[in-house]
């Protein structure tokens, strides 16, 4: 069992008075054993929780995010004001009912909103930890969260659920923790990283560290942010997260407030502006080096690998019921990649059904109003808890 200790309220710069969410901290007692082979501790997991536990303790569910998400799935973002990234799949009478269910979303680690990652101070030094911080994996996020739970004195989860970095998440709680996890939706997501998405990552970790004001990671020290670089990552990784039907259809060739081309370098195309303004609005929400650590955890994942390359001997013995989403047009972890987890649990012998959802929204479909999407995850979350008493 984890230790215990009293919940604090996070205060990132520049947040509102709101309620930003919950923390506990584990100290040199309770260290955390990472697959880099080195122990962290003293660490913090930062949570924001939704609904109410009930009685039994029989009705939480864990919500995993992505890449760059956070704790605030259902709830306003203290830094930016605007809302939860799952704001349409988890509230009061949504897909995931908080009048039923007691979900629970924590900062992965790594992470740059109250978890232990790069941008918080090491013990030893009394600076930030920058490039000293030691790589994590999903596996090592994982165990972290399972932690929490311990403190929080949750044994069992009705369902884990996610999408894409968040479905990996998902799998591996599913792979490590079989008895704990009643049920597991993984959506928009593979049981490890293709050579693309690598590759993808290498191009923003490179823009990155190819900005002046990166310092070899210790920027923070020397008092700049490599904002430029940053922005240039998330402008790369978000043209992964959507589609070219959906591309065409919002922006096509549209120009951006003028009548005709400039014959210059300027934001010509609505487009290049809506990127431009990706990037920069994420520089002031997220750390350059969470990014380095987070993209590099998605590119080692490789379920399969822990269990001599058969993905199915991951799931051998599972009595957990697995929903799997995918999306027609989701090029970043394309249903094909989905439906290889599907194989690899009837090959196990495991409670599984697959759903592609035509969309031509891409791979961030999964953070919109996607009314099949609601459909399969309340209708499946309605006989996973109707099978376990769950009202």
């Amino acid at each position: 069992m984890a230790e215990t200790a009293n919940p604090k309220f996070l205060r990132p710069l520049s947040a509102p008075d709101e309620d930003l969410g919950q923390a506990l901290s584990f100290g040199p007692e309770n260290p955390l054993m990472l697959d880099e082979g080195r122990k962290l501790s003293p660490f913090t997991i930062a949570y924001k929780t939704y609904g109410e536990l009930n009685a039994a303790k029989s009705n939480a569910i864990l919500v995993c995010h992505a890449l760059t998400g956070d704790q605030f799935a259902a709830s306003r973002h203290p830094v930016t004001g605007k809302p939860g990234w799952w704001d349409f799949t988890v509230g009061p009478g949504k897909a995931i009912d908080t009048n039923r269910f007691f979900v629970i979303c924590t900062n992965v680690l790594g992470g740059c909103m109250g978890t232990t990652g790069p941008a918080e101070t090491d013990p030893a030094t009394g600076k930030p930890y920058g490039l000293s911080f030691p790589l994590v994996t999903i596996r090592d996020m994982v165990r972290a969260q399972a932690m929490l739970l311990d403190a929080l004195g949750i044994d069992e989860l009705l369902c884990v659920t996610g999408g894409s970095m968040g479905g990996m998440q998902v799998l591996q709680w599913a792979a490590s923790y079989p008895d704990r996890v009643i049920s597991a939706i993984p959506i928009a997501t593979g049981a490890r990283h293709s050579a693309q998405n690598i590759a993808f990552n290498e191009v923003g970790r490179q823009a990155i560290m190819a900005d002046p004001d990166w310092r070899g990671g210790a920027y923070q020290g020397a008092g700049t942010q490599p904002s430029k670089g940053l922005a240039v990552a998330r402008m790369a990784a978000h043209i992964t997260y959507l589609s070219q039907p959906a591309l065409q259809r919002k922006f096509g060739r549209s120009l951006q407030n003028r009548e005709a081309i400039s014959f210059g370098f300027g934001a010509d195309f609505q487009i290049e502006s809506y990127l431009r303004h990706q990037g920069l609005t994420f520089v002031d929400r997220f750390d350059a080096n969470s990014y380095l650590y987070i993209t590099r955890a998605m590119d080692y994942f490789d379920l399969a690998a822990d269990y001599d390359g058969v993905l199915a001997r991951a799931f051998r013995g599972s009595k957990t019921r697995f929903c799997i989403i995918s999306f027609s047009s989701d090029w970043l972890f394309p249903p094909p990649e989905n439906k290889t987890i599907a194989h690899a649990l009837n090959a196990a012998a495991a409670n599984v059904s697959f759903v592609e959802i035509e969309s031509d929204r891409g791979h961030d479909a999964f953070l919109l109003e996607e009314p099949a999407m609601f459909a399969t995850v309340r209708g499946f979350l309605n006989v996973v808890a109707a099978s376990r008493g769950v009202d």
